[in-house]
Parts: C-alpha cells; structure tokens; sequence
C-alpha cells in the first residue's frame, strides 16, 4: 500500500511538475491554486485508497471470523455427537450390566427351584420307597387303583369302555410282574374283563352321530301352515285362464253366472275336522326362535346322552318330537323320517346296569389280608386304600393293618 501510495505522489508530481515551468512567466497566484488542487486530490486519493482497504480488510477479517465460527460449530456438532454416543454406550453397557445381573438373579432363582425340586424328588422317592417295599406290593397298589377307577366309572358313568381299559392294564402288568402270588388276582381281572365284555353296551358315538344329522336337518323342515299355503288349489287362476282360451259365448256366460254364484253358495258353509287342529300360523322371528329351540333340545340331549343321564335324554327327545308333529308339516317326507328318528332314539337306553369287578376286589382283599398276616409283626407304614365299591360288604381295610 505504502508502495502505490508513492508511485501515485511520483506521478502526480511528474504530471505536475511542468506546469510551473510553462506558467513561470505567468501570474503567481496562478500557480498557488494550482498547488492547492493538487494536494487537494492528493489527499482524496489517499482517502479512497485507505477506505478501500480498510473494506478490504474488513471483509477479509468478516470472513475469518465466518470461518472460525463454522469450524468453531463443527466442532461443537461433533463434539457433542461424541459426548451422545459415549452416552449412548455408557447406557448400553449399564443396560448389559443391569440384564447380566437379572439373568444372574434368575440362574440363582432356578437354581434354588432345581435344588428344591431335587429335594421334594428325594423326598418322594423316600416316601415310595416307604409306601412300596417290594415290587409285588407296588403292582398290587397299581391294580388295586385301577379297579378302583373301574368301578366309579361304570358306578358312577357307567362307562364300560373306560373301566375295560383300566382293568386291561391291571391285568397286563400283573403278567408282566409274572409273580406266582399274583396268579388269583389275575384269573380275577380276567373273569371280570370277560364279564364286561359280554354285558350290553351303548353306542354313544352312534347316537351322537345321529343327533348331530337331526340337527342338521333342522333348518330344512318345512313348517305345517307353509305347506296348508301351497296345498290350496288356485281356483281363481284357473276360472280366468279359460275364457282367455275362446271367444265368450251366451252359453259360457251363463255357466260363468252359475259356477260364480255357487262360489257364494259354498262361502256361506265352512266344514271343519274338529279331530285335527289347525296349523299354527308363526312369525318368521317365532320360525326362528322355534327352530333354535328345536336345536338347543337336541343339543341337551346329547349331552344328557355323554353324561348317561336316560331320563334328561328321553325327556328332551320327547319335546322335540312333540314341537316337530305340532308346527311342522307332518306330510313332508323330511318330516316324517325326523319324527320317526326322534321316536327311535327316545326309545334307546343310554344307561345299562354294568357288572361290578367283584371278583377282582375279593382278591384283592385276600392278598392283603395275606400281606397283614405276613408283616403282623414288623413296623407297618399306615397307606390309605384306595376307595373300593363293595356292594353288601364292610369297607376295606389299609394294608399291613388287618391284624
């Protein structure tokens, strides 16, 4: 700047300097303005310069500043962007240490369930080991809860195929114990088996199954006022159909007259059957609700039918035949095969008098009675027995206490 400062004052003062050798002769006051100006444009120029690069460098420091405030920013940004993934991490790591510690909690808790389950274990097979000394007496307590549950279920459910399978597993793991001991209780098992077997049965999945086609067959049944509707001849139909055929005639005519006023005639006289009712004239709402009523019936029956209970069963049967032969056309095919399957099923016997295992329960009876003789002098473990019907006979005794 110094440097264009000087050239300018050189120039000036060369471009100036032959002015006051050309104007020497002239007038002195001339010269003086002259000076004047010049130092006077001078300084201008000087001014201008210096205001140019005061801008200059004003700007340039505007910049620097620009540029120091964005890296300043950058900075910043990343900075934080560090602090919020160290944060980020130090909270991964707390939440690692937090899940660490949980599932270290839990192997502890399960660990502790383990060692007490091992101890209820330990403590059960003590108790079995107790309760069952040898292996005959725990085949006897096997097949003495098996005809247990053989007699509730034809006692109480009268379920001949459930107390089969429970006297068929008796009887198979008293042979494969192959004890000479065990052989009465075996013939025992096997009479009573043979003696199910031969007794009546009941086939309820049969009657489930015919049910379930009733109900089915529900929703098809015509109702009795709907067929009355469309047994009705259409008379009128048929009198304006046959003069449309030919040309009216005074012969026609008259007959027309005759056949109209005998119409009246017989509208004056109604002949009713006072042995059948009418038809009872239903709502499609009250369709509905009958038919769902007829359902629901059904329904109670079968499951009065699972249950064994004969008289629930006969009794909704009966109601569903009487709601089928009162609202429903009994002249209708459908009809009458309902009403004959509802009279066929009403007349089944859903409960059959099974057989008690007698046979086996005396057996029974007289292994532990041998068993208390046996051990009549050694320390006996008191086990409840198992509840056996006995029909006319006093209750049993627990094993090893019949002294």
């Amino acid at each position: 700047m110094n440097q264009e400062q000087s050239a300018l004052t050189q120039s000036s003062s060369s471009e100036s300097a032959p002015a006051p050798n050309r104007e020497a002769a002239g007038r002195p006051s001339a010269s003086a303005a002259a000076g004047g100006s010049s130092r006077g444009g001078l300084a201008v120029a000087i001014s201008v310069i210096a205001l140019v690069g005061a801008g200059v460098l004003g700007w340039y420091v505007h910049d620097m500043r620009g540029s120091v405030a964005a890296v300043r920013e950058e900075v910043a940004q990343r900075l934080a962007a560090g602090d919020s993934a160290a944060t980020e991490y130090r909270a991964l790591a707390r939440q690692q240490q937090e899940t660490i510690a949980a599932l270290q909690g839990k192997l502890g808790a399960l660990e502790a369930q383990v060692a007490a389950t091992e101890g209820q274990a330990a403590t059960l097979e003590t108790l079995y080991q107790q309760f069952s000394r040898t292996r005959e007496d725990r085949v006897i307590a096997e097949a003495e809860y098996a005809v247990a549950m053989a007699a509730q279920q034809l006692q109480l459910a009268g379920n001949a195929e459930a107390a089969l399978v429970a006297l068929q597993g008796a009887e198979g793991r008293i042979a494969a114990q192959d004890a000479g001991q065990l052989l009465p209780l075996r013939r025992a098992l096997a009479r009573d088996i043979e003696m199910l077997k031969a007794a009546p049965q009941v086939d309820v999945p049969g009657i489930a199954l015919r049910l379930e086609g009733l109900l089915e067959r529900v929703d098809g049944l015509p109702l009795a006022f709907a067929g009355e509707l469309a047994a009705q001849p259409s008379v009128d139909g048929d009198t304006a159909a046959a003069p449309a055929a030919a040309a009216p005639s005074p012969m026609d005519f008259i007959k027309e007259v005759a056949h109209e006023v005998w119409h009246e005639i017989l509208a004056l006289v109604r002949i009713e059957r006072l042995d059948q009712p009418e038809p009872v004239l239903l709502a499609p709402a009250q369709s509905t609700y009958l038919r769902e009523n007829l359902k629901i019936r059904l329904l109670t029956a079968r499951l009065a039918l699972l249950a064994r209970d004969g008289r629930t069963f006969s009794a909704d049967l009966a109601q569903a035949q009487s709601w089928v032969g009162r609202y429903f056309d009994k002249r209708d095919a459908k009809v009458q095969e309902t009403l004959s399957e509802l009279a066929a099923l009403a007349a089944m016997p859903v409960k059959v008098e099974q057989p008690a295992p007698v046979e086996s329960i005396a057996a029974l009876r007289l292994l532990q009675a041998r068993a208390g003789e046996a051990n009549r002098n050694a320390p006996a473990v008191a086990v409840p027995p198992a509840e056996l019907p006995a029909k006319g006979s006093a209750a049993q005794q627990p094993a090893g206490a019949a002294r």
